[in-house]
C-alpha cells in the first residue's frame, strides 16, 4: 500500500491517496509501462488520479 500525493491538473491542489500498489508496480509506470498493465487491479479513478492528479470529486464533476 503506497500513499501518493499528486497535484491536480485542473485545480492545482495536492491530493492524496492510499493505493494497492507495490513500489515496484509504481515504478513500472513511472519508467514507460501502461498504467493498466503496471497496476491492473486499479480503479478507473485510481489510475485518474496518477496520470492528473484529480481528486475523485475532481473526476466526478468534470465528467457528469
Amino acid at each position: 500500500m503506497l500513499e501518493i500525493t499528486r497535484r491536480s491538473i485542473i485545480s492545482g491542489a495536492k491530493n492524496t491517496m492510499k493505493l494497492d500498489v507495490t513500489m515496484h508496480e509504481y515504478l513500472l509506470w513511472r519508467e514507460g509501462m501502461l498504467i493498466q498493465e503496471a497496476m491492473p487491479n486499479l480503479s478507473v479513478v485510481e489510475r485518474e488520479f496518477l496520470i492528473t492528479g484529480m481528486s475523485e470529486a475532481e473526476q466526478a464533476e468534470l465528467y457528469v
